[in-house]
């Protein structure tokens, strides 16, 4: 799979006409994040659905703490339906800092993006649910089927950046999504893939079925400098909420990137993008030409699958479909 991530920052008549050149450019798929500070994904999606022939489309990725999970699956279900079979579902724990900007706990991640799969999994094939979890449903089903035969076959991937969650998506899921940008971190990720995948049950099929795909910031610009300027938001939101281990594999000042964070906590973005270094740029995003954002991909690629690329995309946003696109073609011919 080759993907493009959007983020619904934009006026949906803009989003639609990206999500147009994504599939004119020969992408795969295309995913819509998750904010609610962001125009809601799932409009977004049916709007690109209607637009395309295609490409596949699906929240990427969705939280089970704002919406409750049985809720969520059917709004997955209905995307199925109105884009003739071609949603795939991108589930994840959700951004901290927004959960709790909203009130919301993020309380046992894990086992919550677990039963949500799961539970969803079971409605899409039509049974009906008793659940009692991290969340509670009783005698839940969808009046309606899901799929051209019922049997509601759609593709779950995990966003995933820690260990355990790699490996539980590995052994359960069809596929992750790891949040990732750098190669260093896709060889570590590669090993938490091998773990997870050496517990997969025979029914969920063997390596060939489970999709690792590296879910990229990128952003990418004929001028080095103005790609690299445009990484600084989504690099702050990564740097602020990086695990210790993931910054000292890139040798990141933790007082630093806690900084960040507490500034985007309290909603002071400015300062928090403007306390961004060049290292964390070059740790969190593929930012630069096309033939500086092609050897990076090419390096995550001899441990990835498949390749998703997330937020800014460039500082054009339009342009940059093309010349992301231009980028993997150089990566997968090198």
């Amino acid at each position: 799979m080759r993907g493009i991530e959007l983020t619904p920052e934009h006026p949906i008549a803009d989003l639609v006409e990206i999500g147009e050149r994504v599939e004119e450019s020969g992408f795969d798929a295309l995913f819509a994040s998750c904010h609610y500070n962001n125009r809601d994904p799932f409009v977004v999606l049916d709007r690109v659905a209607a637009a395309t022939d295609d490409l596949l489309v699906g929240p990427g990725v969705a939280n089970p703490y704002e919406s409750h999970p049985v809720s969520l699956a059917s709004r997955v279900a209905t995307l199925d339906e109105t884009s003739d079979g071609r949603a795939v579902c991108g589930l994840g724990a959700g951004d901290r800092s927004t959960l709790r900007n909203l009130g919301f706990d993020r309380d046992k991640p894990l086992r919550r993006v677990l039963e949500t799969m799961k539970v969803s999994q079971k409605l899409w094939a039509g049974e009906r649910v008793d659940h009692d979890g991290t969340f509670r449903a009783t005698d839940a089903g969808l009046n309606y089927e899901v799929g051209e035969d019922g049997e509601g076959d759609i593709p779950v991937y995990v966003g995933a950046q820690g260990p355990h969650m790699i490996r539980m998506s590995a052994k359960h899921a069809d596929g992750v999504l790891v949040n990732a940008s750098h190669p260093d971190d896709f060889a570590w990720a590669d090993e938490q893939v091998e773990k997870g995948l050496a517990e997969r049950p025979a029914s969920r099929g063997d390596r060939e079925a489970f999709d690792f795909a590296a879910f990229a910031s990128v952003s990418v610009a004929e001028d080095a400098d103005a790609a690299r300027e445009a990484a600084r938001p989504p690099v702050a939101f990564i740097a602020g909420g990086a695990a210790p281990p993931v910054l000292d594999r890139h040798g990141i000042d933790h007082a630093r990137a806690e900084e960040i964070g507490e500034a985007i906590e309290s909603g002071d973005f400015s300062t928090a993008f403007e306390a961004v270094t060049p290292g964390m740029i070059d740790a969190f995003c593929i930012a630069g030409t096309p033939d500086a954002a092609a050897e990076k991909i090419s390096g995550v690629l001899e441990y990835a699958d498949s390749f998703v690329a997330g937020s800014p995309l460039g500082p054009d946003p339009k342009r940059a479909v093309s010349l992301v696109a231009e980028a993997c073609d150089r990566a997968t011919r090198e």
